[in-house]
């Protein structure tokens, strides 16, 4: 524990020095607490801090928070192309000023040509890698129609001021930081091995902190998407070079795929929490309902007199999770291929039963929560970012290619890499995806389909007032960091940036055994849970929030600087 709270000292410092350079006028700070960036009128937190200073710059500008989401939209996609991306898709909830409330879903949807066995061998066994690498993974991108959307309906700066940003850096070239150079360094060998020419991501020599990565023609594709908006990229060229690339790789998706794709907006799903009211994603995202299934288990107890990371704690919320991420196996699925069963998920008399079995002495077996087998949990690659503009709206977006730099397709011409996404269904019911998740008949392949999500953009209100706006990337481990970061701040009476950086853990049903990070749980607090029946397994990190708190009509930005690059400011 004494690592990560010399690590929470160092960033309440670094959090200072950008609150000096980012603020109009000084905010006093209790100095015996650790706090993100304080400012009077807005915020903007992301991956990096090149497309949290493009959104900040276009709020300056005059553009609200929906402007400065569609800024670093397309700023995420030069600036951290292994999860930024035009070529995948993601989630948005959001908040007006005067509490209208709204989803919209750009995720990818499955090719026409899709069928439900497609990643299947003639002994019905899923082939290796087939929904994860190469051109068969991709489903068809939503973020660019996202973005159009989201611009047309809450936006208010010209559409063309939104975008540029993203093409002079992609000219320019972004300077690269020492885990964007060291991840391009690790994926070397998948951008030789799936593209047949010399991307502009590869290099003789490794990539180091400092050098210059530009993207000439991502830079041409996003200037198509300026004049033609939605048209520059499922139609014409764009359009066409995206189709060369599956002819080229096997793929399937097709201009009738492109031309067809439309993303939508939905109801987001409310619930609340110790009287706040929560405002988050539904279906296809699991991640909503999993939240409020959580947090409904965890109301009837005293979380704050439990303790912090303290065995009952994590054990108590280590059962709850286990049972809601089963749930998530059976139950969940796009709505507009599926009947999701939303209603009985969170009903109270539902969801008492289901946590009725939870001892607070010991684990129940996950063989006795829900049937199943699973490998183990892969890593992944998604991107959160949020957003306070001086009026009081509110954005939570999450987006992502899936895997790091999606299925390493980089399309020839066009600059930009496609998802694998398609990975994210049930590539054969029983049988876990890259990030160990399992899924049902709920989640299996159809064409036009959209695959099941784990993202979870949400927005806390307290006294009919914006209170905070949450989100992180991190696979089947978002909807748990979510969970943990609001019970932080609301049970555990932590700043934004406290429940950011403190450890976390996670626990998805199957595999049977917890994730914690390394320096998050004490030894003592360890043995005690792996006499409860526990299987310990430490990992370097999980999740990498981007979240807001309105505290006292004062905004407190809050990046994840331990585990990321994340970056936050504002004025």
């Amino acid at each position: 524990m004494n690592h990560l709270h010399t690590l929470i000292k160092t960033c309440y410092l670094v959090a200072l020095l950008i609150q000096v350079s980012c603020q109009s006028g000084p905010v006093e700070v209790n100095t015996e607490r650790t706090y993100g960036v304080m400012a009077k009128d807005a915020v903007v937190s992301t991956a990096h801090p090149v497309a949290t200073q493009v959104g900040l710059d276009i709020l300056k500008q005059g553009g609200n928070a929906y402007d400065a989401a569609v800024a670093v939209q397309f700023a995420l996609a030069v600036v951290y192309p292994r999860a930024g991306n035009i070529g995948g898709g993601g989630f948005l909830v959001y908040r007006k000023s005067n509490g209208e409330i709204g989803s919209l879903d750009f995720r990818e949807k499955a090719p026409f040509a899709a069928h439900k066995d497609m990643y299947l061998d003639e002994n019905e066994e899923v082939i290796e890698d087939l929904s994860t690498k190469g051109h068969l993974a991709a489903g068809v991108p939503g973020a660019v129609d996202g973005m159009i959307e989201l611009h047309k309906k809450l936006g208010s700066l010209p559409f063309a001021q939104l975008i540029q940003p993203a093409i002079d850096i992609a000219n320019q070239g972004v300077v690269l930081t020492k885990r964007e150079a060291a991840k391009l360094n690790d994926h070397q060998d998948n951008f030789n091995e799936i593209n047949d020419y010399t991307t502009h991501f590869a290099k003789v020599l490794p990539w180091n902190h400092g050098d210059t990565l530009r993207l000439p023609d991502l830079a041409q594709t996003l200037m198509l998407i300026k004049a033609n908006g939605r048209a520059g990229f499922y139609e014409g060229t764009t359009a066409n070079l995206i189709i060369n690339e599956m002819e080229r790789g096997g793929g399937i998706i097709s201009l009738e795929d492109l031309k067809s794709y439309k993303s939508v907006w939905r109801d987001p799903i409310v619930g609340s929490y110790r009287d706040h009211k929560i405002i988050t994603m539904g279906p296809p995202s699991s991640g909503g309902i999993a939240l409020l299934q959580l947090l409904a288990g965890s109301e009837p107890h005293d979380i704050k007199k439990l303790g912090f990371n303290e065995t009952t704690t994590i054990h108590l919320m280590t059962e709850l999770e286990r049972r809601v991420y089963a749930d998530r196996a059976t139950h969940l699925g796009d709505p507009d291929f599926y009947d999701v069963p939303q209603a009985m998920l969170l009903d109270p008399v539902y969801l008492k039963d289901r946590f009725s079995s939870i001892s607070l002495d010991k684990k129940t077996s996950s063989q006795e929560i829900k049937e199943g087998e699973v490998a183990l949990i892969e890593s992944i690659e998604t991107t959160h970012f949020s957003i306070v503009d001086a009026w009081g709206n509110a954005a939570s977006i999450t987006t992502t290619l899936n895997g790091s730099f999606g299925s390493k397709v980089l399309v020839k011409g066009a600059g930009f890499l496609l998802n694998n996404e398609m990975d994210d269904f049930s590539v054969k019911p029983g049988v876990p995806n890259m990030f160990g998740l399992i899924g049902a008949e709920a989640n299996a392949i159809q064409p036009k389909k959209r695959m099941l999500s784990s993202m979870t953009p949400t927005i806390v209100e307290k006294n009919d007032s914006l209170y905070m706006v949450v989100g992180t990337p991190g696979g089947s481990t978002i909807i748990t960091s979510v969970y943990q970061t609001l019970l932080n701040v609301i049970d555990h009476d932590m700043t934004m940036q406290e429940a950011v950086n403190v450890g976390k853990f996670h626990h998805q049903w199957l595999p049977d055994h917890v994730l914690y990070e390394s320096d998050g749980i004490d030894s003592a607090t360890l043995e005690a849970l792996q006499l409860m029946g526990h299987v310990m397994k430490p990992v370097d990190a999980i999740g990498r929030m981007d979240c807001i708190l309105v505290n006292q009509n004062q905004l407190e930005g809050a990046s994840d600087g331990l585990r990321g690059d994340n970056t936050a400011m504002g004025y």
